[in-house]
């Protein structure tokens, strides 16, 4: 059965951001277009792949199954064509990377403004969230997450600085206020502005010191989406209501500024740093080897995974 690839396409488009008029602004196309491309595809294969109501258009079985499985197929048939890519003096195309809101924020900016400039030809469409995501059936070319998160298929290349630290922070209104921690477990009695991962799950807070581990649970004054609120708990915290605990490098300026104070500095835990991660099973587009090329040159060429 010859199915037309743009139908496959639209298809692919309205399922995966559940309606024509949100795949026509992430595909570039037409609603109405995408609408004639999906129910011509639905009567050349004879079975219903969407469900569509007023307020939403979800996939039927059949539409869930097809998605699962077109996404990976479509990105071979990509890097098959990209190959020619390779030929040209300058790698083109669009490089999608799924990133979490911290790396958008502390990662990128020390690497995207060169790369642009080095290649004038790639447009980079990078989407920042903190959900864990399918990179091949999400579209995405390559993602950047932290080690305990990647799969044991996916090739890991480092990104980023490769130590960082979690630090606590209030500002000096507060702390002559309410006083100055001189132990994690005093914080169970202060203001703590806290953050919430898109599951639900409230962390706790982890700190250490001359190999000493301790986990505090503070009861919140305040709870935020992390990475899309964190800066209105930063806010906060400046304007006295609290502690806040986030990436130091994200409080950094504030701690630079005097506008927070270091709060448990000697405790603050590190981790190690972020990785950029693609799959070791598809063929590399050229605008994604050339990012990688960029990022190893950039990080001294190391890499896990196949």
């Amino acid at each position: 059965m010859k199915v037309d690839l743009g139908d496959l396409h639209a298809f692919l488009a309205v399922a995966r951001t559940k309606g024509f008029r949100e795949g026509a602004r992430a595909s570039g196309g037409s609603a109405s277009g995408l609408s004639l491309a999906v129910r011509r595809l639905e009567a050349q294969l004879d079975v219903r792949l969407l469900h569509r109501t007023t307020r939403s258009v979800v996939p039927t079985e059949a539409g869930q199954r097809l998605l699962e499985h077109l996404g990976p197929a479509l990105r071979e048939v990509e890097s098959a064509l990209d190959v020619v890519n390779g030929f040209r003096d300058k790698p083109a195309g669009t490089l999608r990377l799924n990133v979490p809101m911290s790396a958008s924020r502390l990662v990128l900016p020390a690497l995207v403004p060169d790369f642009l400039l080095a290649y004038p030809d790639i447009q980079l469409d990078v989407i920042a969230e903190d959900g864990f995501v399918d990179l091949l059936a999400s579209g995405c070319d390559a993602g950047i997450r932290y080690d305990e998160r990647l799969e044991q298929d996916m090739v890991a290349v480092p990104i980023g600085p490769r130590v960082q630290r979690f630090a606590a922070a209030a500002s000096p209104a507060y702390l002559d206020r309410c006083g100055r921690p001189t132990h994690p477990r005093e914080l169970l009695n202060h203001a703590c502005l806290r953050g919430r991962f898109a599951s639900g799950t409230v962390p706790p807070w982890d700190f250490e010191r001359n190999g000493e581990s301790l986990r505090v649970d503070p009861v919140p004054r305040m709870v935020v989406r992390l990475g899309t609120a964190a800066d209105l708990a930063v806010d906060a915290a400046i304007g006295g209501a609290g502690v806040v605990y986030m990436f130091e490098d994200w409080l950094r300026p504030y701690l630079d500024s005097g506008k927070l104070e270091p709060v448990l500095a000697d405790w603050w835990p590190s981790f190690s740093g972020p990785f950029l991660y693609y799959s070791g099973r598809t063929l590399l587009p050229a605008p994604l080897r050339a990012f990688v090329d960029f990022v190893r040159a950039r990080s001294g060429g190391l890499a896990t995974g196949p």
